[in-house]
């Protein structure tokens, strides 16, 4: 049996770039059946039961995958790059959210904003502890601040995804602050 991070890595990648690596096809809300996925992931070399899918699940700390209310069906929360409707409904944001990068993309992000760039949305968060941590994931973070609060009162609008990261199409620059 694989061990539960190689699987969890490899489900992110099928689940939500690369579902034609093992031969499935997300449904329009990203969703597959369990039971295909398993089958194709054990096709495909990847040693995979029902209970070892919901232990992943279940244990995963970014929460990353979600089953429907029934368990036949699980994809990913969010983060995809393929096209898929999640049908999350516009939340009121915090009046701050949060957004962890490194230091090589900062005049980038200050002359065009936050782009959701190969991605479907913007990925914020509600605390600097997990901006730092996705930002950490690439070098030494910086944490910018964004005011969200400012961008629903000029027509922007906010998803909360599954496992609680704020979802935006975009933040223009004039919402963006270094946190220090």
């Amino acid at each position: 049996m694989e061990n539960l991070k190689h699987i969890s890595k490899f489900l992110s990648l099928v689940l939500r770039h690369k579902p034609e690596t093992i031969g499935i096809q997300l449904d329009s809300n990203g969703w597959v059946d369990v039971t295909e996925l398993l089958t194709k992931m054990n096709q495909h070399r990847h040693t995979l039961d029902v209970k070892t899918l919901w232990q992943v699940v279940e244990t995963n700390d970014k929460r990353r995958f979600a089953f429907s209310e029934d368990g036949s069906k699980i994809r990913a929360s969010q983060g995809h790059s393929v096209e898929v409707d999640l049908a999350l409904e516009a939340k009121e944001p915090p009046a701050i959210l949060y957004h962890g990068t490194v230091p090589a993309v900062l005049q980038q992000i200050t002359s065009e904003g936050l782009k959701k760039m190969s991605r479907q949305h913007v990925h914020l968060s509600k605390d600097v502890e997990t901006a730092l941590k996705v930002g950490g994931r690439r070098g030494k973070p910086v944490i910018l601040k964004v005011r969200a609060q400012e961008m629903v009162k000029d027509g922007h609008l906010f998803y909360l995804s599954a496992n609680g990261v704020w979802l935006c199409d975009a933040v223009p620059p004039n919402y963006i602050e270094m946190e220090l």
